[in-house]
């Protein structure tokens, strides 16, 4: 329901601005949530919208209630033409057709291949056919090159768009302008200046009754290897020609292929107790619900930088942020190394800021000193602006037909060529999964692991967000 919601208000609000006269967005679901799905989209957004959303209940509904057309499938009889009367009425190869797959992995290419052969548009025209599908997109290499060829088989790859909500997130879009507009970032974005840089993800609650289906994938299949892969990608990637979508996933694909092999000493995994508590969860799970794992670039601007990528459930806090932490200052006059090094922290949620930790004068006759920052709060700063959500985003990316913020398929491989080899180790219970309290920061081995990566914390400061007072 979220989904949807988040697309109406998104419609709503620019449907002006797009010229579109037809598309149809059909959600493919699974059956228990389609009831829900009628009403809302039936009685609200058909009548509110030029957008047209079609509910189908899985890859059977294309067989059984459509019918070919001149132009491909549409639903049998009068009363679909009056639920759907834009889809309906328009002239051969102009409706414009979306197909977003919220379905389990293993159906897509029975799905896809409906699809070719009832629903598809003809793209010679004006009009068009799009798929959209979510992760998991496999468990390894091996499956995801498998589902790979077999969609594309079906669908070129202008017409596939794999889904991954954090790049339609505020901030991380922000990452391009941040580093590639500003004089004063360009000459300190490198190996010369940068320590370390932290990508951390982190939530405040378990598995919540989906252990089972979590158990599946654990947390480096469910965050690390895509969410968190793809903003490493936006941290360290060169700057692109243009921003054609293509020059800038070129360059996110050499990001990836410029990761060395992951160690196993630079691995450490977690387990919160009462995770095999849940009945659909097996007692001897190693599934990690915590990973810390540090990778190393092997290019020019990077050599030598850690890069440590951290997620988990059932820790102290919920945010995700990213730390791009600097070396010690030279000569340091002011003996204020222990207080802490510079670092630039975007803050991707909750409370959406960039701010840059460094060292002040503290007020007064003496000369000592103080960590602060340099803040852009957003709700500070943009009070009165509603920041879009993810998802509407790359929804109208996806009409718009650019795909600058969606995976490619080289860049899918790419990324799983990194974490494969890790993932089978810890499949095959070669790497352990040690236990943590839930609400606490995850195994203290991950601390550790941290410290010798090189991060230095920051003792007596907290980045308190400003107020809009």
């Amino acid at each position: 329901m979220s989904l949807l919601l988040k697309y109406r208000r998104m419609c709503l609000k620019r449907e002006a601005s797009l010229s579109l006269f037809s598309v149809l967005l059909a959600i493919l679901l699974r059956r228990r949530h389609s009831p829900h799905f009628s009403t809302f989209i039936s009685r609200d957004f058909c009548h509110q919208t030029r957008f047209t959303f079609l509910d189908m209940q899985g890859p059977r509904y294309l067989t059984r209630n459509c019918e070919i057309g001149s132009e491909g499938t549409f639903p049998r009889g009068k009363k679909a033409q009056k639920m759907f009367p834009t889809f309906c009425s328009c002239a051969e190869g102009s409706s414009r057709r979306l197909f977003y797959l919220a379905l389990p992995p293993s159906v897509y290419p029975q799905v896809c291949k409906m699809i070719k052969n009832y629903s598809m548009n003809r793209s010679d025209l004006v009009g068009w056919t799009r798929v959209v599908v979510e992760k998991p997109f496999g468990k390894d290499l091996a499956s995801a090159e498998e589902l790979s060829s077999q969609i594309g088989e079906l669908f070129e790859e202008p017409q596939i768009y794999r889904i991954d909500h954090y790049l339609g997130k505020e901030l991380v879009q922000n990452l391009l302008v941040l580093r590639f507009a500003n004089r004063f970032f360009l000459p300190l974005w490198n190996r010369d200046n940068v320590d370390n840089v932290q990508i951390v993800f982190r939530e405040d609650f378990g598995t919540e009754g989906r252990g089972g289906y979590f158990d599946q994938y654990g947390i480096i299949r469910d965050i690390i290897q895509n969410h968190l892969l793809q903003v490493l990608c936006l941290v360290a990637m060169e700057k692109p020609v243009s921003l054609t979508p293509e020059h800038i996933r070129d360059e996110k694909v050499k990001v990836l292929q410029s990761v060395v092999p992951i160690k196993d000493e630079e691995v450490v995994l977690g387990q919160y107790e009462g995770y095999k508590d849940d009945p659909t969860v097996p007692d001897n799970s190693n599934t990690p619900t915590f990973a810390s794992v540090i990778l190393h670039i092997h290019n020019e601007r990077w050599e030598g930088v850690p890069f440590i990528l951290k997620a988990g459930k059932a820790l102290g806090s919920r945010k995700a942020d990213i730390r791009v932490q600097l070396k010690n200052v030279p000569g340091d006059i002011f003996k204020c190394q222990n207080q802490g090094r510079n670092e630039i922290v975007i803050r991707l949620q909750p409370s959406e800021a960039i701010y840059m930790k460094l060292t002040v004068k503290q007020p007064g006759l003496e000369m000592s000193t103080a960590q602060s920052e340099l803040d852009l709060s957003y709700r500070q700063r943009y009070q009165g602006v509603v920041i879009p959500e993810a998802y509407e985003r790359l929804i109208l990316d996806t009409i718009k037909g650019d795909q600058q913020h969606f995976v490619r398929r080289d860049e899918l491989k790419a990324a799983w060529e990194i974490f494969t080899p890790l993932l089978h180790r810890i499949d095959n219970g070669e790497v352990k999964s040690l236990p943590y309290k839930p609400g606490s920061r995850g195994p203290a081995e991950a601390d550790e692991l941290l410290e010798k990566a090189g991060y230095v914390q920051t003792h007596g400061y907290i980045w308190i967000p400003p107020t809009l007072a």
